[in-house]
C-alpha cells in the first residue's frame, strides 16, 4: 500500500506539472483529489491492510494527501499569475476603472430637493406602512372615498397599509411641530395601478407643506412658478385648474407648460400646450384642527407630484417602465 501511495504521488507530480490551463488542472484535480479519484480508491482499500500496518500507511496517506493539495495549490498560483516577459506589453495602456452614475430618478430627486431647500423648506420623512388613521381618516377622507378600496390601496391588515401617498407625513409633521411649518416630503408610494407607459404601482411623490399666518393660495402658485422655472427654466410656467381632493379646500390640478412644445400644443400635451404633474390646494381646517391648530389663526397650502413624472418630462422619456428595466442601455445615457 505505501508503494501504490508513491507511486501515485510520482503520478500526481508529473500530471500538475504538465497542465498548462485551469481547465487542464481541474481535470488532474478531479482524477487524483476527486471524490471518485485515485486518492479515495487507494483510501478505500486501506480496509484491506493488516492492522498492525494501518498506522504507518495511515501517516503516509495523510502525507500524500498534503503533498498532492499543495502541488494543487502551487499550479493553481502560478496559472493565475499574471504572464511576464516579452508576453507583457507593458507600453499598453491601463485600464480606467468604470465609474457608476446617479440614476435619472435618483437625480431628478436630489434637484427638486434643492431647489425647494433653496426657498427655505425642510426634508421630512416618514414610515412607507402607514395605519389608517395617517392614510385616510387624518386627511379627512370620508368613509365612502374610492381610494379606500381594496381595488386602489395594498392592505397589510385591515388597519395597516403600504401608503398611497407621502401626505401621511404632513399629519405626522404637524402633530409635533406648532406653526411655521415648512416642509418637503419626498417618498416612495404605492397603489393598486395597473402597470402601462404611464403608470406603476411603485412610484415617487414629493410632498410639500407650508402652515403659517396669513398663508394664501397665491404663495402657493409664486412658489410653484419659481420652483417649475428653476426645473425646467423661465419659459416654463405653472398652470391651476379646479379639482378636488379631500385634504385641501380649494383644490388645484397643477400643470406644467408642454417643455416639448413650450406651450405650443402638440402630440405629448394632446394639443393642450399643458402637462399635469400633480395637485394642490389650502389644507382644508378640518385637517389643521384634526392635529390641534387653531384654523381661525393658520392657513396653510399643500402640493403633491410624481418624481417619475418630472424625470420623463426632463429627459424626454415616454415609458415610466424604463426606470426599473435594469436595461443599462438605457441608463448609461444619463
Amino acid at each position: 500500500m505505501i508503494d501504490q501511495l508513491l507511486q501515485l504521488e510520482s503520478e500526481a507530480r508529473a500530471a500538475f506539472s504538465a497542465a498548462s490551463t485551469e481547465m487542464a488542472l481541474e481535470q488532474v484535480r478531479v482524477a487524483f483529489l476527486g471524490r471518485n479519484g485515485k486518492l479515495r480508491e487507494l483510501q478505500e482499500g486501506m480496509k484491506s491492510v493488516p492492522k498492525e500496518d494501518k498506522p504507518a500507511v495511515g501517516r503516509e496517506f495523510n502525507r500524500v494527501k498534503k503533498a498532492l493539495e499543495a502541488l494543487l495549490e502551487e499550479r493553481q498560483a502560478a496559472l493565475a499569475a499574471p504572464e511576464t516577459g516579452a508576453q507583457l506589453d507593458v507600453t499598453m495602456p491601463g485600464r480606467a476603472p468604470r465609474v457608476g452614475k446617479q440614476h435619472p430618478l435618483s437625480a431628478t430627486l436630489e434637484e427638486i430637493v434643492g431647489i425647494f431647500l433653496g426657498l427655505g423648506f425642510t426634508v421630512a420623512e416618514g414610515p412607507e406602512v402607514e395605519n389608517y388613521y395617517y392614510g385616510f381618516e387624518a386627511l379627512n377622507y370620508p368613509e365612502y372615498h374610492p381610494a379606500m378600496d381594496e381595488q386602489m390601496t395594498f392592505y397589510v391588515t385591515e388597519r395597516t397599509l403600504l401608503r398611497s401617498q407621502t401626505s401621511t407625513v404632513q399629519i405626522r409633521a404637524m402633530e409635533q411641530t406648532q406653526p411655521p411649518v415648512r416642509i418637503i416630503v419626498p417618498g416612495r408610494c404605492y397603489r393598486r395601478d395597473t402597470v402601462d407607459a404611464t403608470h406603476c404601482h411603485t412610484f415617487h411623490q414629493l410632498e410639500g407643506l407650508l402652515v403659517d399666518e396669513d398663508i394664501t393660495f397665491a404663495d402657493l402658485k409664486g412658489t410653484l412658478e419659481v420652483f417649475a422655472q428653476e426645473l425646467f427654466g423661465q419659459e416654463c410656467h405653472a398652470r391651476f385648474r379646479p379639482d378636488f381632493f379631500p385634504f385641501t379646500e380649494p383644490s388645484a390640478e397643477l400643470a406644467l407648460s408642454c417643455v416639448f412644445c413650450h406651450g405650443q400644443g402638440c402630440k405629448v400635451c394632446s394639443g393642450s400646450g399643458y402637462l399635469e404633474i400633480g395637485g394642490c390646494g389650502m389644507v382644508d381646517p378640518n385637517v389643521l384642527e384634526g392635529v390641534g391648530y387653531d384654523s381661525e389663526k393658520y392657513t396653510g397650502w399643500a402640493f403633491g407630484f410624481g418624481v417619475e413624472r418630472l424625470a420623463m418630462l426632463r429627459h424626454g422619456i415616454d415609458d415610466i417602465r424604463l426606470f426599473y428595466s435594469g436595461d443599462m442601455r438605457f441608463l448609461e445615457q444619463f
